[in-house]
């Protein structure tokens, strides 16, 4: 675009200079074509020079009132803000958006598409949903939203959708990583409070087997079986107490499904 232009600007300057020439030597219509030729060119400076001041010193000249967008950026941006925050961002406008706004619909594509989403997540869209909700206003913008996300939070019966939640991970064998979570915080938390366990025994024991020293050994064997067994349960994916521990997930599973007692309770954790 620019070398078309150029060569029609150089093409005005040529058809001037020629107009101009035969103007001077013959009569007739020639100061029509040297006046349109002049008028071309004229308006192709005139175009060039408005279009490049706005952006850079023509020609590297510091002729004044150019490279208009690089000395006034700021203040243009703090004019478009403050137009886009009175206009567009007030807080009538922003409720009626998120009103119409399918939360559930949205969220609902977003995890049917895996590979998509993976892909939408690995941009950043998390980390910057993340910084719009903390960076929410609480006296105006924020409030709104707030509001609305805590109106909706109200109206939905959580427990049956973690019951579903819960029933799909034990079918598609996803509950296992919890199951191991669970042991691994069962052998640190044994670990780090075997001095109880021993205190225990030792506060429990009489004052024989506390003479013989049968007291100690009663506590390492505690500790060491319950050792024993986490460990044998981390090893063993058929180890019997973890088929107790899939059975109890099922059930909590179907009560919170099916239990209203249950789903009570998680309504009142909720609120």
């Amino acid at each position: 675009m620019r070398i078309i232009a150029t060569a029609l600007l150089l093409a005005m300057a040529a058809l001037f200079v020629f107009g101009k020439y035969m103007e001077t030597r013959y009569d007739g219509y020639w100061g029509f074509l040297r006046a349109f030729a002049e008028a071309g060119m004229v308006g192709g400076l005139a175009d060039w020079f408005a279009v490049t001041a706005l952006f850079r010193h023509p020609l590297g000249i510091p002729i004044p009132h150019t490279a208009i967008i690089p000395n006034n950026k700021e203040r243009l941006g703090r004019t478009l803000a403050s137009f886009l925050r009175t206009n567009f961002l007030t807080t009538k406008v922003v409720a009626r958006r998120v009103q119409r706004m399918d939360v559930a619909g949205a969220m609902g594509k977003f995890l049917s598409a895996p590979a998509g989403g993976e892909g939408r997540m690995r941009m950043g869209a998390s980390r910057l949903l993340g910084d719009i909700i903390a960076a929410l206003d609480d006296e105006r913008l924020g409030g709104v939203a707030k509001g609305a996300i805590r109106k909706q939070l109200d109206k939905l019966d959580i427990a049956p959708l973690l019951g579903q939640l819960l029933t799909a991970m034990i079918r598609e064998r996803r509950h296992i990583p919890v199951l191991d979570g669970i042991i691994k915080w069962a052998s640190a938390t044994l670990e780090a409070n075997e001095h109880l366990i021993r205190q225990m025994v030792e506060e429990r024991a009489n004052t024989i087997m506390r003479w013989t020293g049968l007291d100690d050994k009663l506590a390492n064997a505690i500790v060491n079986g319950l050792n024993k067994l986490l460990h044998e349960m981390a090893e063993d994916p058929d180890h019997p107490l973890r088929e107790k521990g899939e059975e109890g997930l099922a059930k909590l599973a179907h009560d919170l499904r099916h239990d209203k007692e249950l789903q009570a309770k998680v309504a009142h954790w909720k609120g």
